[in-house]
């Protein structure tokens, strides 16, 4: 059986949904707020989405990759989980001593240095920075469903 609305909740929804425009913003958090206002005022907000409009991916390039940040990276990770498991033996075992800990540090970061240093080499020819990605859209709608809209715009009124 098919979802009669693009509303209905039972999964992922297979088409844009269609209905009363409530308001259009130039970001998300701006029509989040109104959303969370809704919520707030016991609307039923399982009737509504936020749709972005005109999307763009936009990829940031940060800094390029080398084999000195990668080791670098790579020891620092590794000691992080070196010294999480190190606390950890500590407080299982009680003739835990702190050259066992000093030595999980150690091994934890040799084993990142050297994970790191096979990844960059693998990758390396392909992509030889580092970069954000994200994907931002030109405005967001507030849809709602048929017959709403009314009662979504007095609930706004009533509480600013």
């Amino acid at each position: 059986m098919s979802n009669p609305s693009p509303f209905a909740r039972r999964g992922a929804p297979l088409t844009v949904p269609q209905g009363d425009v409530l308001g259009t913003y130039d970001s998300y958090p701006e029509a989040q707020k109104v959303v969370d206002r809704l919520a707030k005022a016991d609307f039923p907000i399982a009737k509504l989405a936020i749709v972005g409009n005109n999307l763009t991916s936009v990829e940031i390039v940060t800094r390029k990759r080398s084999w000195n940040r990668a080791a670098l990276s790579g020891i620092l990770s590794g000691a992080w989980l070196g010294l999480f498991i190190g606390l950890l033996l500590s407080f299982l075992s009680p003739t835990f001593t702190w050259q066992l800990f000093a030595a999980a540090v150690f091994i934890g970061a040799a084993f990142g240095l050297f994970l790191q240093l096979a990844g960059y080499a693998v990758s390396r020819r392909n992509r030889d920075f580092e970069s954000i990605a994200q994907v931002l859209a030109a405005n967001y709608q507030i849809i709602l469903e048929p017959g709403q809209l009314a009662r979504a715009q007095e609930l706004l009124a009533r509480n600013p």
